[in-house]
Order: structure tokens, then C-alpha cells, then sequence
């Protein structure tokens, strides 16, 4: 880079606007300007420019003295203490390396630094490499077993020995999967390597880099330890997803992406790549889970790092400012920033020899968590780079009192403030109110290096040293749209246009389809057409990208064989010369069965444009590839195709803009990714390609839809086989001979299947083909029934089940796969497929064989439901699939005389009917109480603020309560969480779990309403003993049926009590309540006032 006087750079400054960053006397210059003279302004320059470097210098001094004294000579890293000789920290490493980088930067103004920017230089290259090699040594024994199972035990170490680079710390012995730390270093790494530093050296680099990639790119699903190390509030060895994580993790990758890590003179082949699918998973989760840091933690400090320098992972304002205020609300002291409530570490009442807490212990560090000065420097550097002039002003005067002063008058940040010992009760009582304490960590003889390094970072800004600009090359502080654009051969994220436009091509599978489509006045194009252009499969970009970071000296595969998003596959791809356009993964043809789905399929491929629309964040329009199949002509819904395609047409779909055509006419504006990496392969090595092939026929053959011959809605009686399970293999060989139903060879070959095996042999095929075959035959004749009952014998997975789970979960939601009655599996954490299809069919296929596919297929419509319209979930916290589906055949018997069989419906009208089921849509109309009560109670749908509710009847009920024989005890439930934690909500629903019957599950919840009311009502009252809610349920029976004339004891059919409405269930609830707190209760209180709860 050229390199200028500040002189120059004082001068030049004079004709921009006034900024928060400029020196106090470049501001005092400013304003006298006008009035000086020439000769005045040069000697003002010289001294200005004299004082400039007396200033670095003495930061030159400081950073010596502070950080590079510390910097080991042979790794190059940093400890977290400068007290601490053995061990480095990553994350204290990448911060030195930041502050050093920082001085670097403002030597670089100078022209003659005296080869003081060089020294700096060079130091931040050692630290950056230093990581570098001690990941390196880990790549085959972590990195590439990670990329397979996201795990604590494959994630690569965050501590190393100071001066080997050797592990010194095991897996089982410190929480190492922090991905937070992963990502930080290649978001440093881009800025670095743009400022003009040369940190990567060899290709073996950049393909250890890429890897890092991949590391990262699942940050959205997977549990870490977090920015504290410790994962769960609870300090119990449990991770979780932190959105912290996950934020950081989008920034890296946004920054990354297209980044040539060998610099202005790097090839074509020392480009990193990312999943923008991956990045988007990342980005959508990231701002679902805002402002909440995890399960355990409401709000975190370590988000404020994240929203704000150095990541900015967000530039929507509502977002960051409520992530924000919400910090400032909830953990801001007069000290600093607590981390996270009832954060033990560094507490007195903290117990240091034990590496675990006790059930219930963090109670006791609530209004005592200590206080981080090191929050007050974040926040300045918000607002230095907000252009927030007054809130620097404030967190300086707020911070300044809290630093001590070395030998040489430079400033020291402690690491923490904590009350102590003798001011505990107090502070307890009124927090707030007690003086605390600086930790022995962050003082003279012991420096804390991150919160150093970031005080020194942070005075370069304010002192007009360092312009934002060069602390952020790649200017990840302005929204995507308004950075500098990139120009060069690869997509990058610039943000999405307000009135983006969605291209679309309609491909046809022959010139016979083509014929066809144009008579309706669809054009579309063959794959013969829009050549030289090929059409790929999906798949094949994913054998592509398995060749890129493959490295054997680092035991290292390239990218895992995941799928290829709908993002991806909208980018056109240059690859060895060829222009290559993929179709999505919807258009596939895959094992599952809902690509037999017609009006499935229309609906899906209206949802990827739209979420195209909706997400799309590259340089460049997207274009999709719509691939019209044959068969796809003769479905009894391809009318409503020729609908949508129509639609398209004329340039809209649910509020996104299209644009359809000729390819060739939709290149220019396209988004096009040059994947130069197979370049560096021998020819001999590369995978055989194969594009999409044209179908050819002889005549063109049907002019209209008239002349096509359709699927018939296939109709067949069915018979019990059930009696074949107890006879020899040879009667159902016989029977199967002579089936002559689709039903009836399933149910014979599912016999055989589980009885001689899926590869036993007979009539020259085996069982496993057979079913296949039949699975096949049953999709083209939409006789779905079988379809799901081959597939489930098959062992069948739903594609891209992983993601949609992972979508529910960070909703804040749970899981349970098991079939209603029976015994659920709860599912809290992202599972791979594997796991995923162990669960669903250990759980289902023994007890209802159609529902280990029907819940798959209910996950991944919930998975998509819950992304675009979440408040159709609202008061759902645990999502128990077997009970949903419980909920739909509830809904069709009670609104249809002879309803269908639920595994008889195509795949798009379940879809339907699980819609209308959560939207209330038929609950105005036809159904009883009793109906709406069993349809709620098996969707598990609680009201607003229920879980509020029960923690303050906790609360006045010190035996806790007792729900279906099982007990939530008030301690240490009420110490071990907070109110507004999830992790209470979860507990209270299962213990709601525990009942049978959603109908009265559902009672049950009204109970829980009424009790709250009657307490909230009377806050003198509370329970003395542990409540047992059934009894009082039993109770409110029991007076209902007084009140009905009946005074039968043993009359325990509900169902007309079910049946009453609300008002007088909790009429009888309310009373039952009231008698018991007559009975049991304190008896100073009034029985008239104890029944007004309405």
C-alpha cells in the first residue's frame, strides 16, 4: 500500500465531513483553518505531524511493553495472562495480534516509521501463523473427523502450550469446541491479509483454510462451549448453540468468501469458497435467536461483540438495537458489563476446586455475577464506529475510574470487579449498592491480554491514530450494499437489491413437451437449445466441490458431500471452460416419495423462489432452473403447473419479481461462480461429468394436454394379510404369485422382509429389489398408501431432514418423535441423518409402520411451516409429532362421516390438513368442546405467558406440584433457573407430558390459568404442601357433576365436563381450587374474595 504523510492525510481530510474518530487537535485545527494564513497552516502541519509521531511512538512503547513482551519468540502466540508462562489462548492471541495490527496500521500513514510498521508487521504475521500450524498439526485428527460429526471430542483445541504448540490441555478436561474462536480468526485473517500483510504462504495454507471453512459453516446446528468456555449457564459440561457462535461464524464467512488468501498477487487457485446455503442457515438462525444468547442464557455480553465490532453480523437497526438495549438493560453496572446472570466465575462464592456446579448452585451468585470493565471498551468501539460521539464520551468517563496505572503511567484494565465478602448480603439485598473489587487478574504484575489489547485498540480510534477504516479494510461496519463492490471472477455478498429480480428458465425434458407447452403459450428451451450451456443435476456440483481443499499431506478430504442448497444451485457455474446451470434439489428425482407429488412439487418450487427472493445475498441476479419432466404432463395436476408456469410469465410469484427467458438472454445479469480449483487436478483424477440428457423421440407426438394419456386415480380393494405372519415362507411365496393387488404383494413382501431378510432370492430378484420396484410402480400411480408402507419397510429418509429439525429447534422449540401412547424420543440438539433415522423408525415402525415416513414427513413440513409462517406455532413449545399427527385424524374424523386413512392422503394433502389443524381454520364451525379441547391438547398449545404463570405459582407453593403422579419441586427448580429462562418453560412441558389424554392435558392447562388468577387475586395466599393438580381436576369433576344432577362417585366418564365450555370448567376449577386452599391453606383470608376470579 502507498504510503502517505499524515500531513497529506490532515490536509485531504479538511475537504470531508467532521468524524468521531479525529484527534481532538485535528478537530481544534479544523475550526481555525479558515483564519490562518498559508505559512501559518505548514507550521501548524510540521507540528501536527511531530506531535502524530510522539504519540505512536509512545504507543509503540506501550505495545512492547504489554503485548509483544509477553509474545512467545517460537510460536508466536500470546497466554491469556501475562502471569501465565505455559499456556496460550487462541482467542487472547487473535486480540493481541488485532492491537499490534492496530499500531501497524498508523505506522503505515507515516514515511519514515523508522521500521517500526515492519517490526509490528511482522509480530501480527507470527501470531496469525503460529495458530495456524498449531491447527495444522491437528488436521487430520480433528478437522476432518469434525466436518463428519460436529462433536466436542473432534474440535480443534483452544489452548496450546505458550512455546511447543503442543496440546497441554485434553478434550474430557476443558470445553475446546469454541466455534466463535474458529471463525474470528478467519474474519481477522481477510482483514489482514487486505491491509497488505502476507500471512498465507503455501497452497497446503490455503487448503488447510478452506477446511476451516467447512468448520464453521455449521455453526447453526451445532452445540459449542461459547465465548466463556463453559457452554450451559449451568457449568455442567453441557454446550449449546450460541447465537454468538453462530454470528461470529456468518461474519467469517460473508468475509471470507472470494478472498484470494495469497493476497493482490495470489492465482485463481488460492480462492476460498463458501456455501452460501450454509451461510444463509447461519444468518436466518443467528437473527431467529436474537437477542437470546442460548437455552440457558436470556441475554449474553458476548453477543455486544458480535452485533457491533468486530463482526458486525448485523445490520438490521431493530435487531441490533434490541439485542443491544436488552444488554444494556439486563447486565450493565456501574463497574462493567456482567456476563450473563448468575455467572459464578470469579465470585467469592464461587467453589474453584470443583470443575462442575452442583444442581441448584447457581442461585447463590444472583445480583453478585461479577462486573467486566472490558464491556466499557466494546462499547466505546460501538460508538466510534456508530458515529456515536456521546455514548463514547459516557463508557470513557465510565471506564477511566476503573483502570489502574503502571510505573510508566500507561492505563491497565482489570479483568473483573467482584463484591467482596463482607459486602455479599448486602449487595444481595439492594444490588448495586456495594463497592467491588478488582481481580488480581488485570493489574501491574498480571495483565489481562484481551482486555489490553482492546483498551489499546480503542485509544488509537479515539486519538485519531487509526481511521475505522483501516481497524476494518473489508468495511464489514457498512451494510453489505454499501461496501466497496468487488470486481473479479467470484460472487460475493453484497447485500440484496430492494426490487430484486428473480430469473427463472423453463427447461423441457424433450422437443415433444416443448411442442406441447408452447400451444399454451409456454416457451421454454431443451437441453439441446441453451447449449453450449449444460444442465447438471444437483448432485454433480456436489462431486465437484468434494475436490476442493482436498490435500493428502494434511490428511484432508475437501467438502463434505452435502447437498447443494437452493441458493447454490442459482448461481450459473464456469467450470474447466464449460457454463454449467444445476436445477434444484426439489426437481430431483429421489428415492423419497414426494417427488411423485404434483401439486408438492408446485408448491415447492413457489417456496424456493421465494426464499430466493427473500435471501438472496450475492453480486448478481439468480436464476433458477425449472426442469419439466414427461411425467410430470400426465399428473391430474399438471393443469396447475401450466398455471403457475403462466404466472411466471407474466413476471410475478406471491410477491417476488421473475423474469423468465431465453438463458442465453439471462447470463449477462446473472450471478456467475468461476470454480478455478480443478485446474490444479491431472485430468486422470477428475470425476466423469454428466449433464442432464434430452429425451428424443420420433414424432413430436401430443399437441395438447387432451392427447395425453393420464395417470388414473389408482383404486384397488384391501384385504388383511395379518393371518401370513404365522405361516411358512412357502404360502406367502405362493400368495404373493398370485397378488394381484399393489397392497397385497407390500403386505406379503414386508412379511418376507422381516422374516428371511431384504437380500432373500426369489423368482431370480430379491425382496429389497422387489420393493423397490413396487415403491416405484405404487409413486407413478400416486397409490400412496403403499408407496409410504414400501418406503418405511425400506428404511426410507427424507432428503435435507437435518436442517428443517435444526429450523424448529432454534426456534426456541423441542422435538419428540414417537407414535401417540407410546414412548417419545425428545430431540433438543441437531442430530446428522443417521441419528435422525435411527430415531424415527426404533420409535415408530414396530408400533404403526406408516409412521416412521409420515412423521418424517410432518418434521419437514413443520421445518418449513415454522420458517415462513411462525406464528402458526405460537404457545407450541414442544412439538410432539406423534400427537400431531393424533391431532390431524382427530380433525378429519370429526369434520368427515367416513374419513380417509391418514397413510391413503398424498403427501400435499396432509400438508394441507396439518395447515388448517394449526391455523384454527375448522374450529369455528361443526366442533364441540370436547373436539377442540382434544385437538389442542394434542397440539400442546399453551396460553401467552402460561410458563410465567406456573413459575409464579411456584413460587407460593413451596412442596411444588404434582402432575399425572410426578413431582416439579419448587427447589432447587426455582434456584437453578430464572423466569424467562427456556430451559423452565421445557421443564414445566414435561411434566405436561406426563398425561395421556390431550384432552385433559388441556384441562389441565386451564387448571394452571385458574390458579394463577385466584393467587394473583389474593397474594396473601399460597399453598402449604405440594399441590396435586389431578386431584383437584378429580374435584372439579366431582362438582360438576353435582351441578349436572348426577352424584354418582364411580361415574368417571369425563366427557361431558370435557365437553362444558370454558367459562363453566373454570367455574368448577376455581371452586375445587378454593375449597382446597379452605382446607389446607392459611385460614386468614376471605372465602368471598378467594372466589371472584373473573
Amino acid at each position: 500500500m502507498h504510503r502517505s504523510s499524515i500531513a497529506k492525510s490532515a490536509t485531504e481530510t479538511t475537504m470531508k465531513p467532521k468524524s468521531p474518530n479525529l484527534s481532538p487537535a485535528l478537530i481544534q485545527y479544523r475550526g481555525r483553518q479558515s483564519s490562518l494564513t498559508e505559512m501559518e497552516i505548514e507550521q501548524y502541519k510540521m507540528a501536527n505531524y511531530a506531535d502524530t509521531i510522539r504519540q505512536l511512538d509512545a504507543y509503540y512503547g506501550q505495545i512492547k511493553r504489554q503485548i509483544l513482551n509477553f509474545q512467545s519468540p517460537t510460536t508466536g502466540l500470546f497466554p491469556s495472562l501475562s502471569y501465565e508462562k505455559d499456556v496460550a489462548c487462541v482467542r487472547d492471541s487473535i486480540y493481541c495480534a488485532v492491537a499490534v495490527w492496530s499500531l501497524y496500521q498508523s505506522y503505515k500513514r507515516i514515511d519514515d516509521d523508522r521500521g517500526k510498521a515492519y517490526d509490528l508487521g511482522q509480530s501480527v504475521v507470527k501470531c496469525m501463523r503460529g495458530i495456524l500450524f498449531c491447527w495444522m498439526r491437528q488436521s487430520k485428527e480433528k478437522v476432518e473427523s469434525f466436518k463428519m460429526n460436529q462433536c466436542p471430542k473432534h474440535a480443534l483445541h483452544s489452548k496450546f502450550s505458550l512455546h511447543t504448540g503442543q496440546t497441554v490441555v485434553s478434550d474430557d478436561e476443558y470445553g475446546h469446541l469454541q466455534i466463535d474462536i474458529v471463525s474470528l480468526f478467519l474474519l481477522f485473517l481477510v482483514q489482514m491479509i487486505n491491509s497488505g500483510l502476507q500471512i498465507i504462504y503455501t497452497m497446503d495454507e490455503v487448503h488447510f483454510v478452506q477446511n476451516l471453512v467447512y468448520y464453521v459453516e455449521r455453526a447453526y446446528r451445532t452445540p459449542d462451549y461459547g465465548m466463556w468456555e463453559r457452554g450451559s449457564k449451568y457449568n455442567n459440561g453441557t454446550p449449546e448453540i450460541h447465537a454468538s457462535s453462530i454470528g461470529t461464524a456468518k461474519s467469517a464467512l460473508e468475509a471470507v468468501n472470494g478472498c484470494n488468501l495469497f493476497g493482490d498477487k495470489g492465482a485463481s487457485w488460492s480462492v476460498v469458497y463458501v456455501d452460501i446455503d450454509a451461510h444463509s442457515r447461519n444468518r436466518s438462525i443467528f437473527e431467529t435467536l436474537l437477542p437470546r444468547e442460548s437455552s440457558s442464557k436470556n441475554i449474553d455480553a458476548a453477543l455486544l461483540p458480535v452485533i457491533s465490532f468486530p463482526c458486525f453480523a448485523t445490520h438490521d437497526e431493530l435487531i441490533y438495537s434490541r439485542t443491544k438495549d436488552k444488554i444494556l438493560r439486563k447486565l450493565q453496572g456501574s463497574y462493567g458489563f456482567k456476563r450473563f446472570l448468575r455467572d459464578g466465575y470469579g465470585t467469592v462464592e464461587e467453589d474453584i476446586t470443583r470443575k462442575y456446579y452442583e444442581s441448584g448452585e447457581t442461585k447463590e451468585f444472583e445480583n453478585i455475577e461479577c462486573e467486566w470493565p472490558m464491556f466499557f471498551i466494546f462499547m466505546i468501539l460501538d460508538g466510534i464506529f456508530k458515529g456515536n460521539e456521546e455514548q463514547v464520551k459516557k463508557y470513557q468517563h465510565m471506564l477511566h475510574p476503573r483502570l489502574k496505572r503502571d510505573k510508566y503511567g500507561d492505563a491497565i484494565v482489570p479483568k473483573y470487579f467482584y463484591v467482596p465478602p463482607e459486602c455479599l448480603e448486602h449487595e444481595k439485598a439492594e444490588p448495586g449498592s456495594q463497592p467491588r473489587v478488582p481481580s488480581s487478574e488485570g493489574d501491574v504484575g498480571n495483565l489481562f491480554m484481551m482486555g489490553q489489547s482492546l483498551y489499546i485498540m480503542s485509544q488509537l480510534l479515539i486519538d485519531g491514530l487509526v481511521h475505522i477504516n483501516e481497524m476494518d479494510p473489508i468495511r464489514r461496519y457498512l451494510p453489505s450494499y454499501n461496501r466497496p463492490r468487488k470486481s473479479g471472477r467470484y460472487s460475493a455478498f453484497q447485500g440484496t437489491a430492494s426490487d430484486l429480480v428473480v430469473q427463472v428458465v423453463l427447461i423441457a425434458e424433450s422437443m415433444r413437451l416443448q411442442a406441447m407447452m408452447a400451444t399454451y403459450g409456454i416457451h421454454t428451451q431443451t437441453p439441446h437449445e441453451v447449449e453450449p450451456v449444460q444442465i447438471w443435476p444437483p448432485g454433480q456440483l456436489v462431486k465437484i466441490y468434494e475436490f476442493l481443499g482436498v490435500n493428502q499431506k494434511l490428511g484432508l478430504k475437501g467438502r463434505p458431500p452435502r447437498p447443494i442448497g437452493a441458493l447454490g444451485t442459482s448461481k450459473l457455474y464456469r467450470i474447466l471452460g464449460q457454463t454449467i446451470l444445476c436445477y434444484p434439489l426439489i426437481l430431483e428425482v429421489n428415492d423419497f416419495y414426494l417427488s411423485h407429488d404434483m401439486a408438492l412439487l408446485i408448491d415447492d418450487i413457489k417456496n424456493e423462489l421465494h426464499f430466493v427472493g427473500k435471501y438472496w445475498r450475492m453480486s448478481g441476479r439468480p436464476t433458477v432452473c425449472i426442469l419439466i419432466r414427461e411425467e410430470h404432463m400426465r399428473d391430474i395436476h399438471f393443469k396447475e403447473m401450466l398455471d403457475m408456469f403462466a404466472m411466471l410469465k407474466k413476471g410475478h410469484c406471491d410477491g417476488v419479481k421473475i423474469r423468465t427467458g431465453r438463458l442465453q438472454n439471462l447470463i449477462s445479469s446473472s450471478c456467475i461462480e468461476h470454480l478455478d480449483f480443478l485446474h490444479l487436478l491431472p485430468s486422470d483424477l477428475l470425476p466423469k461429468f454428466e449433464a442432464f440428457q434430452q429425451l428424443e423421440h420420433a414424432s413430436i407426438g401430443y399437441q395438447s394436454l387432451t392427447d395425453i394419456p393420464k395417470a388414473i386415480v389408482y383404486s384397488e380393494p384391501t384385504y388383511n394379510f395379518d393371518e401370513y405372519r404365522n405361516r411358512p415362507t412357502s404360502d406367502i411365496l405362493e400368495a404373493l404369485s398370485h397378488a394381484d393387488t399393489l397392497h397385497g404383494q407390500s403386505q406379503l413382501l414386508g412379511i418376507l422382509w422381516y422374516r428371511e431378510g431384504p437380500h432373500f432370492w426369489m423368482d431370480g430378484t430379491s425382496v429389497k429389489e422387489r420393493l423397490e420396484k413396487l415403491a416405484r410402480q405404487a409413486g407413478a400411480l400416486r397409490h400412496w398408501s403403499v408407496v409410504r408402507y414400501c418406503s418405511s419397510v425400506l428404511g426410507k429418509l427424507v432428503d435435507s431432514i437435518s436442517p428443517y429439525i435444526t429450523s424448529i429447534l432454534v426456534q426456541g422449540k423441542q422435538i419428540t418423535v414417537g407414535v401417540f401412547s407410546h414412548e417419545e424420543v425428545v430431540i433438543d440438539h441437531p442430530l446428522t441423518p443417521r441419528e435422525i433415522k435411527d430415531i424415527v423408525y426404533s420409535q415408530c415402525q414396530h408400533h404403526d409402520i406408516y409412521q416412521a415416513v409420515l412423521q418424517q414427513e410432518i418434521i419437514l413440513y413443520i421445518g418449513r411451516l415454522i420458517t415462513t409462517t411462525p406464528q402458526l406455532f405460537h404457545g407450541i413449545l414442544k412439538i410432539r409429532i406423534g400427537w400431531v399427527i393424533q391431532a390431524i385424524i382427530l380433525h378429519m374424523r370429526f369434520l368427515n362421516e367416513n374419513p380417509p386413512c391418514l397413510e391413503s392422503l398424498a403427501p400435499s394433502e396432509v400438508r394441507k390438513v396439518l395447515y388448517r389443524v394449526l391455523s384454527h381454520a375448522d374450529h369455528g364451525g361443526g366442533m364441540s368442546g370436547h373436539q377442540k379441547r382434544q385437538i389442542e391438547g394434542a397440539l400442546c398449545r399453551v396460553p401467552r405467558n402460561f410458563y410465567d404463570k406456573v413459575w409464579d405459582i411456584m413460587t407460593r407453593t413451596p412442596g411444588g406440584i404434582v402432575v399425572a403422579g410426578h413431582h416439579l419441586p419448587q427447589q432447587p427448580t426455582l434456584s437453578d433457573m430464572t423466569v424467562y429462562e427456556l430451559n423452565f418453560s421445557l421443564q414445566v412441558e414435561l411434566l405436561l407430558s406426563r398425561i395421556v389424554h390431550p384432552e385433559y392435558r388441556q384441562i389441565m392447562v386451564e387448571l394452571i390459568m385458574v390458579v394463577n388468577l385466584i393467587l394473583e387475586r389474593n397474594p396473601e395466599l399460597s399453598f402449604e404442601e405440594t399441590v396435586d393438580l389431578d386431584k383437584l381436576v378429580h374435584e372439579a369433576f366431582i362438582l360438576f357433576q353435582g351441578d349436572e344432577g348426577s352424584t354418582s362417585e364411580k361415574n368417571t366418564n369425563m366427557s361431558a365436563f370435557y365437553n362444558a365450555s370454558s367459562t363453566v370448567t373454570a367455574s368448577n376449577l376455581a371452586r375445587a381450587v378454593m375449597n382446597h386452599l379452605l382446607k389446607y391453606g392459611p385460614q386468614s383470608f376471605n372465602a368471598q374474595e378467594l372466589c371472584r376470579i373473573s
